[in-house]
């Protein structure tokens, strides 16, 4: 959520980043905003100086009693003061609520370090690797059948379509993978949790998938499942005040992950592409400010080498402004090549949020002055599984076996799958 002081000392600033986004009538809402936040100050010095006139004429009544004199007009006086009181904090609730409900709703300021774009067609390419197009590749969710690896089937009969069954190699390799995530994060000092994948409305609220996604979320009762292990990590910090010194706070962790805007029927979305569950391993840091940029890129470069030590080609994108998720101020895009369909699978988001996530949660760091300061949160997959899958076994297959990557091999008891 954006700072309303920021708003309003930057209001040009704002409005120019919002209108990179492609959001139109913002104006209007940035005026609304200060508008809402002015009448907001002005409610509560007057609620603070009505209090001070109750207690003012309260005292007098005590001194009067004492006295043995009248106090019917000043009984009737903070009769009317304690109506006015009860309007005034009434309005001043209503106000908040606004307030809150538009603030909600308006995404991140883009960084400036994000290029400008209205769409994913101007998303620029940072790095990319060699790519070797080979002929007669097939895709994965052909070869999946053939090595009886992955059968979706089971999964549209168990749940429906989008949730398939991993079994035999696959199941393995599934695992290995995971491990693997796991293990490489711990070495560069994330700090592993295993979180609950139900979760409730705060949380969701403290990282900004609530309001923005409620629609593509599964919802539990008054809960929701989670659509990336981001939201339970992020939340370990909610309503905390951390020292300076213990920055940076490095976590991670697996979970299965939920998304019901999974996709209709077509190539894109077949086979492993595009899931409504899916596993993946999660980086979260929390930063000061003047480190943060710093700290994306360290988070980038370590999800790239998970790619490069499992022998994947891929590209790195930064995201544009029109392309960037509700709450990021900066992301980069990691895609690994899929020889079999001859297209980019993204298998990674890393990204900033600045102070955005981090004023939802009440998530400061108290510095050597004293000072509490709001902290910069980044998150990074690290990796999702189910892409990175699906270019492992259309890149090794050999037109006999699936041969596994050497970094997996102390995780299985076999070195290739055969059919």
């Amino acid at each position: 959520m954006l700072k309303i002081d920021y708003i309003s000392e930057h209001k040009n600033e704002v409005i120019n980043g919002l209108k990179n986004r492609g959001l139109k009538d913002i104006n209007e809402k940035i005026d609304k905003i200060i508008n809402f936040h002015n009448e907001k100050k002005k409610l509560a010095s007057k609620i603070c100086d009505t209090s001070k006139d109750i207690n003012t004429a309260s005292d007098e009544i005590f001194k009067l009693i004492k006295e043995n004199k009248s106090t019917d007009k000043l009984k009737e006086n903070v009769k009317k003061k304690k109506e006015e009181l009860c309007k005034l904090e009434k309005k001043l609730k209503e106000i908040e609520g606004e307030l809150k409900k538009i603030l909600l709703n308006i995404p991140n300021i883009p960084s400036k370090y994000a290029p400008i774009g209205k769409s994913d067609k101007e998303n620029k390419v940072v790095f990319i690797t060699k790519i070797s197009k080979k002929k007669d590749r097939k895709p994965h969710y052909e070869l999946i059948e053939d090595f009886d690896i992955v059968d979706f089937n089971l999964g549209i009969k168990l749940t429906g379509a989008g949730f398939p069954v991993y079994k035999n190699e696959g199941a393995k390799l599934q695992r290995a993978l995971i491990n693997f995530f796991l293990d490489e994060a711990t070495k560069q000092g994330f700090k592993e949790y295993e979180v609950p994948i139900i979760l409730n409305e705060d949380s969701f609220f403290g990282t900004g998938q609530l309001p923005d996604k409620e629609n593509q979320m599964y919802k539990v009762e008054n809960m929701y499942l989670i659509p990336t292990a981001e939201v339970p990590l992020t939340n370990l910090y909610r309503n905390v005040i951390v020292d300076e010194s213990d920055l940076p706070i490095k976590l991670t962790g697996y979970t299965p992950c939920f998304r019901r805007e999974a996709g209709s029927w077509g190539k894109d979305v077949r086979g492993l592409n595009r899931l409504h569950q899916f596993d993946k391993v999660e980086i979260v840091e929390i930063t000061k400010p003047e480190d943060s940029y710093f700290t994306l890129e360290k988070m980038r470069i370590y999800a790239e080498s998970l790619v490069k030590k499992l022998g994947l080609e891929y590209r790195v994108l930064a995201i544009c402004t029109g392309d960037l998720g509700f709450n990021s101020a900066f992301t980069y895009d990691i895609e690994v090549y899929s020889e079999g369909q001859d297209k980019w699978l993204e298998v990674s988001s890393v990204s900033n949020f600045e102070t955005y996530q981090s004023n939802r949660l009440n998530l400061k760091y108290k510095d050597k002055k004293g000072n509490k300061n709001l902290a910069h949160t980044l998150n990074g997959s690290a990796l999702a599984s189910p892409r990175i899958l699906a270019a492992i076994i259309e890149k090794y297959y050999d037109g006999e076996k699936i041969i596994i990557p050497e970094v997996l091999h102390k995780y299985l008891d076999f070195k290739f799958i055969k059919k």
